[in-house]
């Protein structure tokens, strides 16, 4: 308590009074000292003077800072200092880098400041949190880059991305106050980096936080209505814990074991992805809440006492109630990648219902809950409990040492790695060995060593040969088979699936391919020359887009392997110049802008009678409608500017989005409807339910005669009395479709009727 009082005094002596008002003064005091209460047992001394100065540094850098909703921005980083220490348990050290993670992006102050301060630990810290500046060329991605940058120092640190994390949530919480586009490319990002991050490091609460606020925020009417019925039914599942515990909590209690219980529903986003991929309503979720049994008293030392309460406590409720045999998952005797332990078993309830029942100790539930941090509390009492992580960022080390990868590339191999399930497999001696679900026998080599991979021809599976694009099953016991003359093949990147495979074949094939690279150039330089082009970085990055390849080097090797002919080119002149009078109209000087915004600034009023709005003007443009997910007026949408194609107008829901916001999110412009037209939009209604005699005949009955909607397909599937069909009409916006929609439930048999949400191209 001495301490707080101390720094109540420091408050009242070195706030910036005229900056804040007296409400505002006494939120960050009673913020600065929560953040001292909650970390006191872990405080050695001087740790409250080094936070006390980190904290007066953050003061003065931000003190003429607002956020957007009007906050002094000081809250900020006081409120991921308190996410770090109260929801991840992290220490003094995280508490420093927390209050001070945005000074060196948003003032004047440098690293060299901070190591002279703080030591060169929180230096480096603060280096791998800082963005680098966004001087990107079009192609390239600033959220990519700065990711990239700051998972360098994870394999050094990983409190980089622990602290990156409590950033990201504490933004996603005040994600209202900002502007829709920019929470779409925010809420988006999220979703594709920063929660599977989080899963993979065992922060099960953060990352569920995480996913509910990205619903809230692209499917806002969704969140509600499923928040609602839960909060609805909430005094109805408490019953039912209630009732179903009652004989458990007897018999462990005979059993002499200390628990407690957790009742938790499903998250909001949890409950959404089911509905979506089954196709149904809440009501038929069966399994909405799973029970937690909660082993207490068991010191984390008695490894095999723990194992044995837990199976103790799982035969106590399979006694009691029916197991389904199919949904036992025993991550003690086998922890997951993350670390995560605990037994889980599914039994039918005396009420009918499945219940998803987690059983775990006080230390596993601890893990659990806060992930990589909570390891370092009991990695004294076993050295192997922080194993299975250490494995991870040996991988992440692996895919950062491909360092001719883009950054758009590296970034979809590292996600690759977040949200998969694991596969456990054995090598000849009875090592095991973790991958990725889905890998290979070639990423078991690759996994091994760099030179077996790529001299692996073949492998034996339990004792029986296999190809080396054999996928790998739990138990599989593999050994490799090589020869000296086997080389990596591009072939070999159809099929395998870890980070570290991907990356070496990758290596081993551009070192391979350097002489095509360089041919390539020389063949693009001399048509473009002959062409009467300019040999541009522009004109590179377009020729790039045309051939849809990934990088530079990737478009060099296939024009110098000749997969590309010269004279193709003479295609993308032609293009480029029909584009070019298309797009006459529009008045761009196209070096003034290098994103969204400075385009935002540049373009010129098109007259015409467009119905999208598009830029912060809202103002009338040309623009094409993505054909990945098929707009019609009254979605929600936004703009991309392309390299070569002008805008392109998305769903917020396309299947595309999440990528082109979370990658290119400098490149996206607002855009929404001002008016529907009597203009008709395509789109594809996917239906189901029981067959009949006139089952055709009545839907079409709905669409052409009552609606009046022109059909251009339908196509109807049946087996065993079951039907599945795929209609493709026009209609003039989403109430229309809503409509239709509503229509078709209603006719007899109908079982399901849903928008098709990922379009294909026709």
């Amino acid at each position: 308590m001495s301490t707080v009082i101390e720094e109540e005094k420091v408050l009242k002596k070195d706030m910036l009074t005229e900056y804040y008002s007296e409400d505002e003064k006494k939120e960050i005091k009673k913020r600065y000292r929560k953040i001292l209460k909650t970390a006191a047992h872990t405080l050695k001394e001087g740790d409250t003077k080094m936070i006390r100065k980190a904290f007066n540094i953050s003061m003065e850098a931000h003190k003429e800072m607002r956020r957007k909703s009007g906050e002094p921005y000081i809250y900020h980083p006081l409120e991921v200092a308190l996410i770090c220490v109260e929801e991840i348990g992290l220490g003094p050290t995280s508490i420093i880098c927390a209050l001070l993670h945005d000074v060196v992006e948003d003032t004047t102050l440098t690293l060299k400041d901070i190591r002279k301060e703080f030591g060169p630990k929180v230096a480096k810290i603060i280096d791998g949190l800082t963005k680098i500046a966004e001087n990107f060329e079009q192609t390239q991605s600033a959220q990519a880059e700065n990711f990239r940058k700051m998972l360098l120092t994870l394999s050094e640190d990983v409190r980089v991305i622990l602290i990156k994390l409590a950033d990201r949530l504490h933004n996603m919480r005040t994600l209202g106050s900002m502007a829709r586009n920019s929470q779409l490319k925010i809420a988006h990002e999220t979703i594709y980096i920063y929660a599977p991050l989080a899963h993979r490091l065992g922060l099960y609460q953060i990352k569920s936080e995480l996913e509910d606020l990205y619903l809230k925020y692209t499917e806002p009417e969704t969140y509600k209505e499923i928040a609602n019925k839960l909060k609805s039914t909430k005094s109805t599942r408490e019953k039912m814990i209630d009732r179903f515990m009652k004989p458990i909590a007897k018999r462990l209690n005979e059993a002499n074991l200390q628990f407690y219980i957790k009742g938790r529903p499903k998250h909001i986003f949890s409950i959404w992805k089911k509905i979506s991929k089954q196709n149904t309503s809440f009501e038929n979720i069966y399994d909405l809440f799973a029970i937690r049994i909660i082993i207490k008293g068991i010191s984390p030392l008695e490894k095999e006492r723990e194992k044995s309460a837990c199976w103790q406590a799982y035969s106590i409720v399979t006694d009691e109630y029916k197991p389904n045999p199919d949904r036992l998952k025993d991550w003690i005797s086998t922890p997951r990648a993350n670390g995560y332990e605990s037994l889980h078993t599914t039994v039918m309830s005396n009420s009918g219902i499945w219940v998803e029942v987690q059983i775990r100790t006080e230390r596993m539930d601890e893990i659990a809950e806060k992930g990589y941090a909570a390891h370092w509390k009991y990695k004294g009492s076993d050295t192997s409990l922080d194993k299975p992580l250490d494995q991870w960022i040996n991988q992440v080390r692996d895919t950062l040492e491909s360092k001719d990868n883009s950054a758009i590339e590296f970034l979809e191999d590292f996600r690759g790695n977040l949200y998969n399930e694991e596969v456990f497999v054995f090598t000849p001696k009875g090592d095991l060995k973790v991958l990725r679900k889905g890998a290979t026998v070639l990423d078991f080599a690759f996994d091994i060593h760099t030179e077996i991979g790529k001299r692996c021809t073949a492998g034996k599976l339990n004792g029986h040969l296999v190809p080396i694009s054999h996928v790998l099953q739990n138990g599989d016991q593999v050994e490799i088979l090589t020869t000296k003359n086997q080389k990596p093949s591009e072939d070999w990147l159809r099929f395998v699936v870890t980070s570290k495979a991907k990356g070496r074949i990758k290596d081993l094939l551009k070192e391979d391919n350097k002489g095509y690279i360089t041919d390539g150039k020389d063949i693009i330089s001399k048509k473009l020359k002959h062409l009467g082009l300019e040999n541009t970085l522009e004109t590179i990055n377009q020729l790039r887009a045309f051939f849809n390849k990934k990088d530079y080097n990737d478009l060099y090797y296939f024009f110098g392997k000749g997969y590309i002919l010269p004279d193709e080119i003479k295609k993308f002149k032609h293009e480029k110049e029909a584009q070019l009078n298309k797009q006459s109209k529009i008045i761009i000087d196209e070096k003034a802008f290098k994103d969204a915004k400075s385009f935002e600034r540049e373009f010129k009023k098109v007259k015409g009678n467009d119905t999208l709005l598009i830029g912060d003007d809202m103002q009338q443009i040309d623009y094409t409608l993505a054909r990945c997910c098929n707009p019609i007026p009254g979605d929600d949408v936004f703009g991309f500017l392309t390299v070569n194609e002008g805008i392109k107008v998305h769903r917020n829901t396309c299947p595309n989005a999440q990528q082109l916001l979370s990658s290119y999110g400098n490149r996206v412009i607002k855009a929404r409807w001002s008016s529907q037209l009597a203009q008709s939009y395509l789109v594809t209604i996917k239906l189901g339910g029981i067959d009949r005699v006139g089952m055709i005949q009545d839907i079409s009955k709905v669409i052409s005669g009552e609606l009046h909607i022109n059909m251009r397909g339908l196509s109807v599937d049946t087996f065993d009395g079951i039907f599945e069909g795929t209609i493709r009409v026009y209609v003039f916006d989403t109430k229309h479709l809503d409509i239709l929609i509503s229509k078709l439930e209603e006719i007899e048999g109908v079982d399901s009727v849903s928008r098709v949400q990922n379009e294909e191209m026709q």
